[in-house]
């Protein structure tokens, strides 16, 4: 993401302008652009008709700069999907592709000679095209951080995932916010029989070729931002297909690939699917290497609340209203909240999440924004959405108790006072 303007003035109000390069950016923009409050300018497409005087109609398309009032964001992720899996199928590698999409409708709030005042309009967003965000109820410190985190340089995919089981494999690309499935591959191969054993082997060979034709289209494995290509199975499949990468990058004279051998681990996992990227990410060989990136921290503090819930469950709370309760009381020592609640559709909503992220770091804590693109944000979500670990343990009954009395105390106290009145 390119910053190209920025204009905020000290009561928050203002606008920025950004222009999007990637998936990752449209989804940047998808968490910055609320449905209530924003005005958005971008470019547009507009279909034109002009009647002449005989009658005769002629529409012709025109490209112009529309601002909307914006009632409606909507996001729909990139997708690249493997083809029939039949082994022809499979061998062909044939893809149906569909590209990142950001639309925003709304009312349009600028003159414009070819578009009414007034009238709705959706904004189809494009790559390499600026978006200017204007806040009417000003820029809080989380959509301020997302613009910040967006543009920083030299971003990238920072994990290649192949998550593999016998004829089966996953292709994915983890950036800081995003898991992206790339491929997924499947090859059947036939059981292996004490009467012989070619077809499974002709089967197998199958497999590990068209995986490594795959692993070449798609992993960039060169990339200087990559730090690790983990090949994730149960049993020991992933140990023979490393075996074969490297061996046909050394019968082909692939040197780049050979170059980066240091990159790649293998993980054991207990299932060959997406939701296994969880278990990559808390591994101790993966943790070690990417112990400074934001997501690998995600998924291992999710973990320990998980393991806290069942051994320490009075330091581990979930749920909004409980873990407002623990922000309350100045317990909260590392908050885990994913983006989806920032999307909320109520501004007062949202303004109560940001609330509780700014009170937790005013008070030293850690907040993980968790990225409900990636299988952690997922869980967390299933979870409410916010959860919270403690610095000290609070039982839940005792304070919820505290809390009603105290509402009591209050209520009786305004009673007695309106009585004093009259």
């Amino acid at each position: 993401m390119k910053l190209v303007g920025k204009f905020i003035d000290k009561t928050a109000s203002g606008h920025v302008t950004l222009r999007p390069e990637d998936d990752e950016d449209m989804w940047h923009l998808y968490n910055l652009i609320q449905n209530q409050g924003d005005h958005v300018r971008a470019p547009a497409i507009r279909r034109i008709q002009n009647v002449s005087a005989t009658g005769s109609t002629e529409s012709h398309r025109v490209r112009l700069n529309l601002t909307l009032a914006v009632t409606r964001v909507a996001w729909a992720p990139s997708t690249t999907a493997a083809a029939d899996a039949t082994p022809s199928a499979a061998s062909s590698a044939g893809q149906q592709e569909s590209t990142a999409g950001l639309h925003i409708t709304g009312r349009v709030t600028s003159e414009n000679p070819h578009v009414k005042m007034g009238a709705f309009h959706t904004l189809d967003i494009e790559a390499n095209r600026d978006v200017r965000i204007e806040k009417e109820d000003g820029w809080d410190s989380i959509a301020l951080g997302r613009v910040q985190e967006s543009c920083v340089p030299g971003r990238g995919a920072e994990v290649a995932a192949l998550v593999c089981g016998e004829g089966t494999a996953i292709f994915c690309l983890l950036s800081e916010h995003m898991t992206v499935v790339l491929q997924r591959l499947e090859v059947p191969i036939p059981r292996k029989i004490a009467t012989g054993t070619s077809a499974h082997e002709k089967g197998l060979q199958r497999f590990y070729s068209t995986l490594y034709a795959s692993f070449l289209r798609h992993i960039p494995y060169s990339a200087p931002s990559l730090r690790a290509i983990v090949i994730a199975s149960p049993g020991w499949v992933r140990d023979a297909v490393l075996d074969f990468i490297m061996a046909e990058a050394s019968r082909t004279g692939n040197k780049p690939l050979m170059s980066v051998r240091n990159k790649f681990v293998k993980v054991h996992v207990n299932s060959p699917h997406v939701h296994s990227l969880v278990e990559v990410l808390k591994s101790p060989e993966i943790a070690s290497q990417l112990k400074e990136t934001k997501f690998a921290r995600e998924g291992i503090m999710l973990d320990r609340f998980f393991k806290m819930l069942g051994t320490d469950e009075m330091r581990a709370w979930y749920g909004p209203d409980h873990v407002a309760l623990a922000v309350d009381r100045g317990a909260v020592g590392t908050l885990l909240i994913s983006d989806e609640l920032f999307r909320a559709s109520d501004p007062e909503l949202r303004k109560k999440y940001v609330s509780l992220v700014e009170d937790v770091r005013s008070r030293g804590g850690e907040v993980l924004i968790f990225s409900s693109m990636h299988e952690s944000g997922q869980q967390l979500n299933q979870l409410s959405g916010i959860a919270a670990i403690l610095t000290y343990p609070l039982d839940v009954e005792i304070v919820e108790a505290e809390e009603r009395d105290a509402k009591e105390e209050e209520e009786r106290q305004k009673a007695e006072e309106n009585g004093k009145a009259t």
